[in-house]
């Protein structure tokens, strides 16, 4: 015969179930989030053998559960920025960040279109993670040479090119291949940099394009 089972015993298994349940949906959630494709509340909860009805009881809605999901998963911006870490550029090292950023962007495109409309669904919840402006920071780094204002007016300015914004308007308005956009915003970004910190240049013919 099984020995009783305690109030205190079947209360502690019920957590634990609660636990594991969590922890298997989050998991999907990041599994999913690393394939690019679309991610919705319903195609977590197959991948986690749950209800959709569990899922949601568990969180009240997919970018709470994006969230906790992509928590620990985005690089640090040294190690993102490995390659150009001994460049004293501002320009090569915003254009290596810029890529960076784009690459990673197109990768997890699902999970990134989710968290920005919910950001625009419920903008008081700051929902992304904001990854670009710690690149942008570390980017800028050795730019010792502009001035304070003038500094921060580039940062706002690489907030808006440095963007999934940016590079879903040329693919999804403007049309362009996934890559031809990358290389676009890059472009961009690395004009606005050069134009901030050496303003009495003349920009090249194709700094633009």
């Amino acid at each position: 015969m099984s020995p009783p089972t305690s109030p205190t015993s079947g209360m502690t298994g019920r957590a634990n179930q609660k636990l594991r349940t969590r922890r298997a949906i989050v998991q999907a959630a990041a599994e999913l989030s690393r394939t690019g494709r679309e991610v919705t509340m319903s195609e977590i909860a197959v991948a986690a053998l749950v209800s959709e009805a569990t899922a949601y009881r568990y969180f009240p809605d997919l970018v709470s559960l994006l969230q906790e999901a992509m928590a620990g998963q985005l690089p640090d911006p040294h190690e993102a920025l490995a390659g150009v870490e001994h460049s004293t550029d501002p320009v090569e090292r915003v254009a290596a960040a810029t890529e960076f950023l784009m690459r990673h962007v197109l990768a997890r495109q699902g999970v990134v279109r989710a968290m920005i409309a919910g950001t625009i669904a419920r903008p008081e919840r700051s929902a992304r993670p904001g990854l670009r402006f710690g690149l942008i920071d570390h980017a800028l780094a050795p730019a010792v040479a502009i001035d304070p204002p003038a500094l921060e007016q580039l940062r706002r300015g690489l907030a808006v090119v440095v963007s999934a914004e940016a590079l879903f308007n040329l693919t999804d308005l403007y049309g362009l291949d996934p890559q031809d956009a990358i290389a676009s915003v890059v472009s961009t970004a690395t004009a606005l940099t050069r134009a901030a910190l050496h303003p009495d240049t003349k920009p090249a013919a194709d700094a633009l394009t």
